[in-house]
Parts: C-alpha cells; sequence; structure tokens
C-alpha cells in the first residue's frame, strides 16, 4: 500500500520544489506546453485548495515524489465533472504512482458527486492515457491532443469508508515520517557536538 495524502496550502512550496524538479519534458508532458519556473510558480499560486484536491506521495525525507491535482468544475453546466492532472518525479517511476494518484482521485471525486471524470492530455503522453484506459475511460485523440473520459459510478458506503481508511493512514504515515526525520536530525545534532567537544 502506498499511502496518499491530501495536501492543502501548507504544502504550496512542496508542491512548487516538485514541479520545478519535474525534468522539462516531464513539464512539457504536465502542462502542455514547456512551462518555465516562472509558469510553475504562477500555476501553483493559482491552486485553489479550497475548491480543488491535492494528492500526494512522500519519501522518508519527506520530498513530493508524485501528486495529482483533481480540478472541480465551475462551470454551472458541467458541475459533476472534474479534471485530472499528474506528475511523478523522474527518480519514482515505475512503481505504480500515477496509476494510485488517480484512483484515489477517482474515489474521492465520486464521493464529492462527481459523474464524469476527465483528462486532457497530450497524444504522446502514452503513460497517462494507458492509466485512463486502465481504468476504463474513452479516450478521444485529435490530432496532437487525446481526451479521456471516464464515467464514475455513485458514492456508496464502500466508497466513502475506504477513502476515510486510506485518508487515516496516510495522514498517520507523514506524521511518523515527520517524527523520524525530527529524530535523525536530532541524533545528527547530538554527534556533531560531540565531534565538536573532543
Amino acid at each position: 500500500m502506498v499511502p496518499i495524502r491530501s495536501i492543502g496550502s501548507r504544502h504550496a512550496e512542496r508542491i512548487t520544489a516538485h514541479l520545478l524538479a519535474l525534468e522539462p519534458r516531464d513539464r512539457y508532458l504536465r502542462f502542455g506546453y514547456s512551462a518555465s519556473d516562472e509558469q510553475i510558480g504562477r500555476y501553483v499560486a493559482g491552486l485553489n485548495f479550497e475548491r480543488d484536491e491535492i494528492f500526494g506521495i512522500y519519501n522518508r525525507r519527506l520530498e513530493l515524489i508524485a501528486m495529482a491535482h483533481l480540478a472541480f468544475s465551475v462551470d454551472p453546466e458541467l458541475q459533476s465533472c472534474a479534471e485530472f492532472g499528474v506528475s511523478v518525479l523522474a527518480l519514482a517511476r515505475g512503481r505504480g504512482y500515477g496509476a494510485r494518484l488517480f484512483d484515489r482521485a477517482a474515489m474521492h471525486a465520486r464521493n464529492e458527486g462527481v459523474q464524469m471524470m476527465f483528462i486532457h492530455a497530450l497524444s504522446e503522453n502514452t503513460a497517462m492515457l494507458t492509466i485512463a484506459r486502465k481504468a476504463g475511460a474513452r479516450v478521444e485523440r485529435d490530432g496532437s491532443e487525446s481526451e479521456a473520459y471516464l464515467k464514475l459510478q455513485p458514492a456508496d458506503l464502500d466508497s466513502r469508508v475506504t477513502e476515510m481508511v486510506d485518508e487515516q493512514v496516510a495522514q498517520t504515515d507523514y506524521r511518523l515520517k515527520v517524527q523520524a526525520k525530527k529524530f535523525w536530525g536530532f541524533l545528527a545534532l547530538l554527534q556533531h557536538v560531540r565531534r565538536a567537544a573532543r
């Protein structure tokens, strides 16, 4: 199990660091254009943490190695729709994090009453389109871009309880990682003081 936690505005700096760490090709695939550092900064500043949902996977050093953005539609005619975007650092690829983030976002969207989740991606972003297809999405290609549509089942008791348990596990995992990092930092400080005393 990979703990995936919901991320709030307090983690904006880590979100920025994650996106800035993406290689140029990955930035291009994530945003659909070669996003500059400034554009990434504007993207993060424009995130609506009240309306949308951001999910993340952290390593032991509390680095955000994979994240997803579930953006809920603001169009009154499309209120039951949400868009999904994901990014995974190169060092964390091949572990299925993108698919797990997609599943977590789909469950949350379903529990929020979303009926249709969609992905807008470059047609060359085969990893993202493969995730969508495996989830049962219909993919339509239009030249260099593709749209994937996934019809979501209504929420039920199982989806609500599963999401609640998954979030609690992820929050506990994160707190343990924070405590471990502080503990190792304290030990390193003690060792430094001992060396200095000698």
